[in-house]
């Protein structure tokens, strides 16, 4: 059953291109717009390449929820679930795995480019990466649950921009930070072991907290 869900993912998302690229869109045109604005200043690129990065990542993994769980529910795809003997938390875990596949690892594999128009050099990019592998997951995890308490409600894109940051500051904010200071930390010769450990802590609560939540917000929903 999981693996059909990852199958039919995919194949909504071959069906539906523009709504899995345009977070990739967004990311690349946020990356690309800081360092013609800022003008050729090396040092200030350097700086402030790693938080751009990022909050770019941020920003394109939260417009990507707009309609997550919407078409689930308007062709009472989660009813089904709901009354499914495989339990729908592991529906929603692998829903969700397969949104960061299509949305997410685009985001990584073009982050590298992005971080050569900061002038960061090979070690740090690589760091940045890693940071991205660990983080991203937390931060599609918490937009998921922006997604799953929001659904049903007009104007659910702008309410869960909102609500994140407000409900869930424990999740939202350390991948942004905790990733940030490893790329920091690599810049400046200091070992990233701590910042990248706890950026995997941040995932492992999330992994573990969350399609449970998801799972009690859609039954909500539902009712």
């Amino acid at each position: 059953m999981l693996t059909a869900v990852f199958q039919r993912e995919f194949l909504v998302a071959q069906r539906r291109p523009s709504d899995a690229l345009s977070g990739l869109v967004f990311f690349i045109l946020v990356g690309s717009l800081f360092p013609l604005v800022i003008g050729p200043d090396a040092a200030l690129l350097r700086a402030i390449g790693p938080g751009v990065v990022w909050v770019a990542a941020l920003l394109a993994v939260l417009i990507s929820f707009n309609r997550l769980f919407e078409p689930d529910l308007a062709d009472g795809n989660l009813e089904q679930w709901l009354v499914s003997p495989h339990g729908l938390t592991g529906l929603v875990a692998a829903k969700i795995a397969a949104h960061w596949c299509i949305t997410c690892v685009p985001l990584i594999v073009v982050a590298p480019l992005l971080a050569l128009q900061y002038g960061l050099p090979a070690e740090t990019v690589g760091v940045l990466v890693l940071a991205l592998l660990l983080g991203t997951p937390t931060l599609t995890l918490v937009g998921a649950l922006g997604a799953a308490l929001t659904l049903g409600l007009s104007g659910h894109v702008l309410l869960a921009l909102i609500v994140l940051p407000l409900a869930v500051p424990p999740l939202a904010v350390p991948p942004l930070v905790f990733g940030c200071a490893a790329v920091a930390a690599s810049q400046q010769g200091l070992p990233t072991g701590a910042h990248l450990s706890l950026l995997g802590a941040c995932l492992s609560l999330a992994a573990f907290l969350v399609p449970w939540a998801c799972a009690a917000a859609l039954r909500l929903a539902l009712e």
